[in-house]
């Protein structure tokens, strides 16, 4: 038993690379932003219960990831690498899954394969690395279909406890979303008619809905509506009219777009896999079909819905490239684009760069070198195939390649550091001597687009000791510092009131101090939050 668990452990360590990103990170605006400063209000309010977003409620979302981040945070420091512990966690959890889920359903044979898959798609590959509930979510998705196949082979009382807790955990995530994966199950659910009576079933859906219920009754107190009113409020807007509204064919092409580089392998592999057993079948074809037809019906259609069909997905990919490199017939074709094609093209990409688009990119010379490098044994790898025949190398080789640029991709920083400028510009504002110390107030009056919108939840994050927003400056505490635009500064008493910096990066927000006291204000904010 110990030498199992020591050789697993020694395949997990083949993912540090990937999940693991030493450097400075900064936020997305949307939506991990959004997330750790809500966060970020939690512990600085000591307010664990109603989500918010500046001074006013947020109750369209459940605190679930909120709350994760700001437990992270409390432990480990307020700092994007606290912020990003618990989707590290889910991808990491997922990516065992994964091996699982293959073992299941196609053998122990390649099972490290699928996960490797998974690991270099980019859509799980970027999530991975976003401080959002979206990778979390597809995680205990994976943990829902991984427990059921369980129940089906043995009835083991843990098994019908994690199907059903992992539907009330997902709640609290994604709240009415979940009914999403529970009905692409429904051809399993119904194939295994005991699950929904089985008692271990209601004690795990008990335990998994626990923390919403704590949650639900503990706010309610709070509101005049019931929460429940406005989560699914939230719900139907983005089912019928949101703002990322796209055509029902959406999918279509984003779904090959966001899981490449394997999306044409998991096409022949769902074809392949189609030949199943049925139990088999309904998982690795039914489920992901089901899937994206319900969430093609909703009006907001964003490329993170996918996401917890990833692990099937690099199953069937799995298949795909297993069935490619055993035929006679597609074999030399397939050779020939790996070999010679792909190659060629990645050497194409590094020449354009150094010839027209370097100095249209803003890389730094580390990150230059990690994404260059990555892309050259990308292309070495593949070089190397043609002279390899066993088709258990090949296959190595083939998923080698996109594992070292995938790997040199997130220790470059493009997927991590993803607001590098304004983050270094944050970095000089620290650092003036008189702000030390000092909280800083946002006049949150001037967010009037999503530009603004987007550049202040950065800079908040990225600020010591903030204060909280406030609409006019005559209701501002004197001789303080302010986040405040540009257009506002210059409509303002210079007497009053100083610049103390600004540069394109923030734009278009700058700091700026009162210093004179030429008012007294009723309504003074004296309270950091």
């Amino acid at each position: 038993m110990k030498s199992i668990i020591i050789k697993r452990f020694k395949k997990l360590i083949i993912f540090i690379p990937i999940l693991i990103y030493i450097g400075k990170r900064s936020y997305l605006a949307y939506d991990e932003g959004f997330y750790a400063l809500q966060a970020r209000w939690i512990l600085n309010n000591n307010n664990w219960i109603i989500p918010q977003w500046w001074d006013s409620y947020n109750l369209d979302r459940t605190i679930g990831i909120q709350y994760l981040i700001a437990k992270s945070q409390s432990i480990f420091g307020m700092n994007p690498f606290a912020a990003h512990i618990p989707t590290t966690l889910a991808a990491l959890l997922m990516i065992i899954l994964t091996y699982k889920l293959h073992e299941e359903l196609l053998g122990q044979k390649g099972s490290i394969f699928s996960s490797l898959i998974l690991s270099t798609t980019y859509i799980w590959l970027d999530f991975a690395h976003q401080a959002t509930q979206d990778m979390i979510f597809a995680c205990l998705v994976t943990a829902g279909l991984y427990s059921i196949i369980k129940i089906k082979k043995q009835e083991t009382s843990i098994f019908y406890i994690i199907f059903g807790a992992w539907i009330g955990l997902a709640f609290m995530l994604k709240t009415f979303f979940v009914v999403v994966p529970l009905i692409g199950l429904i051809p399993y659910i119904f194939e295994k008619k005991k699950v929904l009576i089985n008692k271990y079933f209601f004690i795990g859906l008990f335990l998994g809905f626990l923390p919403f219920v704590i949650w639900y009754f503990t706010i309610n107190e709070f509101l005049e509506r019931n929460i429940l009113y406005h989560l699914m409020d939230k719900f139907n807007n983005l089912s019928s009219q949101n703002s990322f509204t796209n055509p029902f064919y959406y999918y279509l092409w984003n779904i090959p777009l966001n899981f490449l580089p394997w999306s044409i392998f998991s096409f022949i592999g769902f074809i392949e896999n189609y030949k199943q057993s049925k139990s088999n079948k309904i998982i690795l074809c039914y489920f992901p079909i089901f899937f994206l037809i319900i969430i093609s019906i909703f009006s907001t259609k964003t490329p993170y819905y996918a996401l917890p069909i990833a692990s099937i997905f690099s199953i069937n990919a799995y298949s795909g490239i297993k069935f490619i490199i055993h035929s006679k017939q597609i074999k030399p074709i397939f050779l020939f684009l790996i070999t010679k094609v792909i190659p060629f093209f990645v050497l194409s990409i590094i020449f354009s760069y150094y010839l027209h688009f370097k100095n249209l990119i803003d890389l730094s010379d580390q990150g230059e070198l990690h994404i260059i490098l990555g892309l050259l044994l990308l292309a070495s790898t593949y070089i190397l195939i043609k002279q390899v025949h066993d088709p258990q190398k090949i296959l190595f080789l083939l998923i080698l390649g996109p594992y070292l640029f995938s790997s040199l991709l997130i220790q470059s920083g493009l997927l991590t550091d993803r607001s590098k400028d304004l983050r270094q510009s944050m970095d000089r504002v620290i650092a003036l001597e008189d702000l030390k110390n000092e909280i800083v107030y946002v006049k949150k009056s001037d967010i009037v687009d999503d530009v603004s919108h987007s550049k202040i939840i950065k800079i908040s994050l990225l600020t010591p000791n903030l204060g909280r927003g406030f609409d006019q400056l005559n209701d501002f505490e004197p001789l303080g510092f302010i986040w405040t635009t540009k257009s506002t500064f210059e409509t303002i008493d210079k007497k009053s009131f100083q610049l103390i910096f600004e540069d394109k990066y923030l734009n278009p927000w700058i700091l700026i101090k009162r210093i004179n006291k030429s008012f007294d204000s009723n309504d003074k904010i004296n309270k950091k939050i």
